[in-house]
């Protein structure tokens, strides 16, 4: 495989030069980034932190953007991959697609404390507290940025917002004119074609329709064997934007159905107390957003947005259906002088029905959940263009926990255009999810427990959920430093020390008689919350240009957690009892782009990951490469070589839902790309 990568890489150079001279004029797909300085790239505006537009060099909190050109030269083809570049973002694939996300800890499967968007919309499941990233994607080409904040964004974004937020940006209507088809394959990419098609129906109302499909190869067992996770998909979409005045008006909406297998381990009350279900699921859905912004000026707004969202399938072999409804309105305006104010309300509706199956039981069936909420935020000028107060808190009311409130405050301090360094304390809590409620889920069966004689009967361990289960609840501490070297070179460092209290851990209950053909015990387990932690860190990125045509990104990050719990069985999920031992201590990426000319690009990407001794993982090391020429205007050719320094490695392991673990293996892809 390397031997023709290397073989590529000098066919498209030869032939990328002998055309260079008569092309010099042309300019590059989606290159407009790399002739950015970095001084113009710190003045880039996004809008997560605070729900307005800011310039990055100027949020008070620890983000990072992910343009579309970091997007396309990554090589990534899904959106878990491209948030790998993010520092103090943790991603590990535990499938073909399956992944383990979250920021500064608590990984898993299931993690719990991260809030993610698409454009605004909460994509977070409160079925059992996480996001389903196989449901999460859209035409990557049309991602305008993704926005990671890396710490709590509750005040803005409610419940949930615990460890961080991510924020899929697409772009405009209006940005995607003309069409586009791409298309492609190799190994574990088998094959996959997009098409977009961008037009106007009059000046005021651009539009967009999509369309794209993959298939995957199935992964394998640390053994060598496939686990018969193959996964194909096909998604369509559209965008329509219409301006008029003062006013904005957005319809955009999505359908998808995915083909998935799976090896699932469940649990058996005969020897050797497990057997393998091969599981082939169909997942459908579809979602609808409808956004309306008015703009009085710069600094004062409305904002109406409500989407619905309806899945079947949603957790294989779980859930029937799933489906959400939100509404959400904001308002910004100045106040006296020296403030700047924004608040807002926001209803939404979760409704899900989950049968019965053999070994997992929802009481009842199906159930709504409700959660309103409202904020407020003001942005106080203590000194013009140098000091800014943030101050503001969210109430959230939701059908668990009742009222949560969860306040934050940040100060900025930018005494010249190089220098900028904030500080905050901000709380946040994690609601319960449907899940920890209402669950009842047959788990591990043993015939004895460590320092115990064989028992003449198994024991089958048994997941009870509970209604007197609390939120679990966060006080962070964060201080962040920014400076620009000059115009090609700039750091941005970020700490962070969190607190948290009522962390969801596990109690034995007493043990009963089983019912059925095979003799056996009952040992219940309920979730409690009696766990704490605390927890440290820091996360630095560098952004440095040699010279006009290359570009390193260089990121890393540290995390130390601390458990302490007295529940009597730690092992059963990596985001409780096994979350200091569940998540890498150090991670590290250096991203090169270099730019031979204006028909030839070539990016490499190195990673750094330190092991997970919660699941005797070692560390390990890994590069992805894009090569992509240029042969005409409006065609691009590109080769893809991703994990390329090992033939295979594990990255981290499925938690409640018993997978086989399986190896990430190394991959070569080709594909082409045309824009007319």
């Amino acid at each position: 495989m390397k031997c023709l990568l290397f073989i590529t890489f000098c066919c498209l150079a030869n032939g990328a030069m002998a055309g260079s001279k008569s092309v010099s004029g042309a300019k590059s797909i989606d290159n407009e980034l790399l002739t950015m300085s970095i001084e113009e790239l710190m003045k880039i505006e996004v809008t997560s932190a605070s729900r307005r537009s800011q310039k990055l060099s100027e949020v008070s909190s620890a983000i990072f953007v992910i343009t579309q050109d970091d997007i396309r030269r990554s090589g990534a083809t899904s959106i878990p991959e491209a948030l790998r570049m993010a520092p103090g973002v943790e991603v590990a694939r535990l499938g073909t697609d399956k992944w383990a996300i979250s920021v500064r800890g608590f990984n898993g499967r299931f993690a719990n404390k991260l809030q993610v968007l698409m454009d605004g919309r909460s994509v977070y499941t409160p079925l059992f507290s996480g996001v389903i990233w196989s449901q999460q994607d859209t035409f990557m080409e049309d991602i305008e940025r993704i926005e990671v904040i890396r710490g709590p964004g509750a005040t803005v974004w409610g419940a949930n917002a615990v460890n961080g937020v991510i924020n899929i940006i697409t772009k405009k209507a209006a940005d995607t004119q003309g069409t586009l088809l791409t298309g492609g394959g190799g190994s574990f990419e088998r094959g996959f074609v997009g098409v977009r098609y961008g037009g106007k129906l009059n000046e005021e109302t651009p539009f967009r329709v999509y369309a794209k499909a993959f298939s995957r190869d199935p992964m394998h067992s640390l053994s060598g064997v496939s686990v018969r996770d193959d996964w194909q998909s096909a998604r369509a979409g559209f965008r329509l934007d219409h301006s008029r005045g003062i006013d904005q008006l957005t319809v955009q909406g999505d359908v998808f159905i995915n083909s998935i297998g799976d090896s699932l381990l469940q649990p058996a009350l005969t020897a050797p107390f497990t057997r393998l279900d091969i599981a082939d699921a169909k997942e459908k859905g579809g979602n609808i957003r409808l956004r309306w912004d008015r703009n009085f000026s710069d600094k004062s707004s409305i904002m109406l947005q409500t989407y619905y969202d309806r899945v079947h399938n949603q957790l294989a072999p779980w859930t029937k259906y799933a489906e959400s409804f939100d509404v959400d309105f904001q308002h910004r305006l100045p106040l006296f002088t020296h403030h700047d104010v924004t608040w807002g309300i926001n209803y939404r509706l979760y409704n899900n029905k989950v049968p019965e199956t053999e070994l997992t039981t929802f009481t009842p069936q199906q159930k709504t959940n409700h959660n309103i909420s409202a904020f407020v935020r003001d942005e106080i000028t203590l000194l013009p263009d140098q000091l800014r107060l943030s101050l503001g808190t969210r109430i959230d009311h939701n059908d668990f926990t009742g009222l949560e409130v969860q306040p934050s405050g940040r100060l900025m301090w930018t005494p010249n255009e190089q220098n900028s360094l904030w500080i905050s304390v901000s709380r946040a809590v994690r609601i319960p999810s449907r899940g920890e409620n209402d669950v009842t889920i047959a788990g591990r069966v043993m015939q004895s427990f460590p320092g115990m004689p064989t028992l003449p009967i198994p024991i089958m361990m048994v997941v009870q959920g509970s209604n007197r289960f609390d939120s679990e609840k966060l006080i962070a501490y964060e201080l962040g430093y920014r400076h620009q070297f000059a115009s090609n070179a700039s750091i941005d460092i970020a700490g962070f020390f969190n607190d948290y209290s009522q962390l969801r851990d596990f109690r034995f209950g007493q043990i009963t008689q089983g019912v059925g053909i095979h003799p056996h015990l009952v040992l219940p387990i309920f979730f409690g919350n009696q766990a704490s932690a605390h927890s440290y860190g820091v996360e630095a990125s560098i952004d440095w240009r040699p010279y006009e045509k290359w570009r390193l990104q260089g990121s890393y990050s540290y995390l130390n957690i601390h458990m302490n719990s007295s529940a009597e069985f730690k092992q059963l999920d990596s985001t409780s009892g096994g979350a200091d031992k569940a998540n890498p201590h150090q991670q590290f990426s250096l991203r090169s782009n270099y730019d031979f000319s204006e028909r030839l690009q070539l990016n490499l990407w190195l990673r750094y990951v330190s092991g997970l001794t919660f699941y005797h993982i070692p560390n390990y090391v890994t590069m992805d490469a894009k090569l992509a020429w240029k042969p005409i205007n409006n065609t691009e050719v590109f080769v893809v070589g991703q994990n390329l320094l090992s033939q295979h490695h594990q990255e981290s392991q499925s938690d409640f839902i018993p997978s086989i673990p399986t190896r990430i293996p190394r991959g070569i892809y080709a594909g082409i790309e045309w824009r007319f």
